[in-house]
């Protein structure tokens, strides 16, 4: 068994890319295998910060393979970007990262398509889009007849397809209301551009099904690195304030190709607190200055949107639905030194759902709206935290509220995050 998983549990920005970041070094592959670039992962080594959308955060490592799979969705002049500043700064892709051949493209309709649906969709229906496009491309990969995968663009039917597609996109975009949007498509103008885009990703593709499955029979070590979070998965998240893929743990083996008995460990990660970007409920948001000092000390700012995000106290009763929902053996809690700015934690330990007590996640959207959080409340600790090393000698109020946690979560505490550089993190040794 090689396989081992980081899973967000909360609405995605959980610091799962420190966290996968600080695991390669026991690893010999990490996979990247949902979601596109409205994920973000920020990695901070020292006094340089690396920001990453499409690569896996094992790429900091030279020694490491990094895989993209046919799970994920990409646009190529976003990859890239992100390759060529990963360059500059000294960082190896070019033997580092495979991109699968199956991998749907973030087309420039996409673009237009989101923008179009975002203007036509009024303020409480709208489900945050980050405008990349990742949506319209996972609805174009399961409608299947106008979606374009990494390895199309090495046929020699793809401009034909191009030509096609862009057609009736146009008229599509233009009967959404985007008749300014559609006219930017110009199927020759696109034809070109992707042609060079293939160009210089030609190196980097390959069938990453057979590779990764060539990998676990060989007994490699494989990181699964999750984006998003488990909140956000469009079949057991909060619908339809949700992402396009499976971001929960049960979208590993459909993404990257790999059957689950390859897998024996799953990592879940939540913040010590509570955040959430774009539109859908939070019951434990804060609207008071509590949760503005939370995303100030925080920095709770969004890696690929820049947008401020909500704030609020830990919520167990999703984070328990989530670890469940994920297979989750062990917790990486993260962020620990944020809530040392704060006298007294609450945790969400239930929820008040028309004056009945509940402690299951509810399935639908309108339910968890109506949802009051029941508070208990904990001590702070007021104490700087970011420079303790072992997990021992962290405040007793800090390792109180930890077990709690575990306590409500049902899984045990094993790593701990008190700072965004790598050596600010504690791993305990678990019975």
């Amino acid at each position: 068994m090689s396989g081992l998983c980081v899973i967000g549990l909360q609405w995605g920005d959980e610091a799962k890319g420190k966290l996968v970041d600080l695991l390669t070094a026991e690893q010999e592959v990490v996979v990247r295998y949902q979601g596109g670039a409205n994920a973000g992962h920020t990695v901070v080594v020292g006094d340089k910060t690396y920001k990453l959308h499409h690569v896996p955060s094992g790429i900091l490592n030279p020694n490491v393979m990094n895989v993209i799979t046919g799970g994920v969705v990409l646009n190529p002049p976003t990859l890239l970007d992100e390759i060529a500043s990963l360059t500059a700064r000294d960082i190896r892709v070019a033997d580092n990262l495979k991109i699968s051949d199956r991998a749907h493209l973030v087309m420039p309709w996409h673009l237009a398509e989101d923008r179009a649906l975002d203007r036509a969709t009024p303020g409480d229906d709208n489900i945050g889009t980050t405008l990349r496009g990742i949506g319209p491309c996972y609805r174009d990969k399961v409608g299947r007849a106008h979606a374009i995968r990494m390895g199309d663009m090495f046929r020699g039917d793809f401009a034909d397809r191009v030509r096609s597609i862009c057609a009736v996109k146009r008229t599509l975009i233009t009967g959404m209301g985007g008749a300014d949007l559609a006219e930017t498509l110009d199927a020759e103008r696109i034809i070109e551009q992707y042609r060079a885009f293939a160009e210089q990703l030609r190196p980097l593709v390959d069938d990453t099904t057979h590779y990764l499955l060539d990998a676990v029979e060989q007994g490699r070590k494989v990181l699964f690195e999750g984006a998003q979070g488990a909140l956000l998965d469009i079949d057991h998240g909060t619908f339809p304030f949700v992402t396009s893929s499976n971001s929960s743990g049960l979208g590993v083996c459909a993404g990257s190709g790999v059957p689950p008995r390859w897998i024996d460990k799953v990592i879940g990660v939540a913040k010590c607190y509570s955040t959430r970007v774009g539109g859908g409920p939070f019951p434990t948001e804060l609207h008071d200055e509590i949760g503005q000092r939370i995303r100030d000390v925080g920095r709770e700012y969004g890696t690929t949107t820049g947008r401020p995000r909500r704030c609020g106290w830990f919520d167990a009763v999703a984070v328990r639905y989530t670890a469940r929902l994920s297979g989750v053996d062990t917790l990486a809690m993260m962020m620990l030194d944020v809530l040392s700015c704060v006298d007294e934690i609450k945790v969400c330990v239930a929820y008040d759902i028309d004056g009945q007590p509940v402690t299951r996640f509810p399935s639908h959207v309108d339910s968890l709206r109506r949802a009051k959080p029941i508070f208990e409340t904990l001590p702070g600790w007021n104490v700087d935290v970011t420079g303790i090393r072992n997990y021992d000698d962290l405040p007793s109020n800090a390792r109180s509220y930890l077990d709690r946690i575990s306590e409500l979560v049902g899984r045990p505490v094993e790593i701990v995050s008190v700072g965004p550089d790598r050596v600010q993190t504690m791993f305990r040794r678990l019975a």
